[in-house]
């Protein structure tokens, strides 16, 4: 069993805090949930940082800019801390490995179009000077003052040492809760265009679906 820096047993410590963390993260998601006040999303003027102060240094706030895109507006200092530098502006997914980012991506389209909720469990493999980490990553979408779902409120939560960043984990599992009803995937058949401009159906799996499993009917036409 490994030790932390005190001598003491490292897992049952991570356990603990794991805990605190689902804790946190669940009065974090009961806060979102109060200012909706009965209305499908809150407004962003809605959110007071007193109602989420216990994980302040671990929220923001982010902008969609394109589909499958989001920038970070306001970001508290854990974040910071995990890529070793200031981080308003850039995208969220520079927190998420680059083979990852297609995932983030399809689940962002619809944390926004649905709208959903977004809870991702992460996990960062150990390299020289930054330890293993694990994390989580819940994201909640808001109106923006003009009435537009285009932000949400997030927070990300690691468990472990930072060491140096940056800091980017992979996607070990995901949660879409769509805001009107279990979490479960669109079940219906939608016609999109390929790339070579010809018509093809998607057909979504039982379960819910990641960017890498996208299976295709191509249709014939005659």
């Amino acid at each position: 069993m490994t030790k932390d820096p005190t001598g003491k047993d490292a897992e049952p410590n991570l356990r603990h805090l794991a805990g605190e963390s689902n804790a946190a993260i669940a009065a974090f998601e009961a806060y979102w949930h109060k200012m909706r006040k009965g209305k499908l999303v809150p407004r962003r003027s809605d959110i007071d940082p007193r109602g989420i102060e216990p994980l302040l240094s671990n929220a923001f706030i982010v902008e969609r800019i394109a589909p499958g895109l989001a920038r970070l507006r306001i970001a508290g200092g854990h974040l910071t801390d995990l890529m070793g530098m200031e981080v308003r502006g850039m995208p969220i997914s520079a927190f998420i490995e680059p083979g990852a980012r297609d995932t983030l991506a399809h689940h962002l389209v619809r944390l926004f179009d649905q709208p959903a909720t977004l809870r991702l469990s992460l996990s960062a493999p150990a390299r020289p000077s930054a330890p293993a980490l694990t994390g989580t990553l819940v994201m909640l979408p808001l109106r923006s003052d003009l009435g537009d779902i285009s932000r949400a409120l997030g927070c990300l939560v690691s468990t472990g040492n930072i060491g140096r960043g940056p800091r980017r984990f992979e996607i070990v599992d995901a949660v879409v809760n769509p805001l009107d009803g279990a979490a479960i995937p669109d079940a219906s058949p939608r016609l999109i265009m390929d790339d070579l401009g010809e018509e093809v159906v998607r057909m979504p799996e039982n379960g819910p679906m990641t960017a890498s499993e996208r299976p295709y009917l191509r249709l014939i036409k005659s």
